[in-house]
């Protein structure tokens, strides 16, 4: 359990603390130290995968925690600048990306329960997904605290783009379920 892959996972967990004090903390560069605290969890999601394979260090605990601490970060990010920046066109994409992340959560637990986990497995789609909403939550994060460079309204586009292939990705997981959905008579 103790490999460098997984402390590396665990370590994603622990900055989400350190990323929610850093945020709300009263001083002008508080926004850059929290989009570098969060960078720091975006590498940290790169290099425990890269290391898992690298080191074959690859286990179903890994396998359990790496997607929730994403999904543990990510929320956490989303709900942080959707309060600093309360507006309806912030909320509906987070909402809906968060609500996809339940889902698609809930639909890969399914399909385990069925034993066709491997027809969910991640696709090139969730990675690109994956990349502008990095990207996007990088941007929304620094943005208020950057008055003079458009990186906000940059951060909202780019939130658009991920909330789009959010969707995109969860009708691609939906359809390669859907079988498995509908021919199953529990409940």
């Amino acid at each position: 359990m103790w490999t460098l892959p997984n402390i590396l996972t665990i370590s994603r967990i622990g900055l989400i603390p350190f990323f929610l004090v850093v945020f709300y903390l009263p001083y002008d560069y508080a926004a850059y130290m929290a989009a570098v605290v969060f960078g720091l969890a975006i590498a940290t999601d790169w290099l425990d995968g890269f290391m898992a394979r690298k080191l074959a260090q690859e286990s179903l605990f890994g396998a359990f925690l790496d997607p929730v601490a994403d999904k543990l970060m990510v929320a956490v990010v989303l709900i942080a600048v959707l309060q600093k920046q309360p507006h309806i066109w912030i909320a509906v994409p987070v909402a809906i990306i968060i609500g996809r992340e339940i889902a698609v959560s809930a639909l890969r637990e399914w399909m385990a329960h069925l034993g066709q986990q491997n027809k969910i497995t991640v696709s090139r789609l969730g990675k690109w997904k994956t990349g502008f909403q990095m990207v996007s939550l990088i941007l929304l994060i620094i943005g208020p605290a950057s008055p003079m460079l458009p990186l906000n309204y940059l951060g909202v586009m780019l939130l658009y783009v991920a909330c789009a292939l959010t969707l995109w990705s969860m009708s691609y997981y939906l359809l390669a379920a859907w079988p498995g959905l509908v021919g199953g008579a529990k409940g």
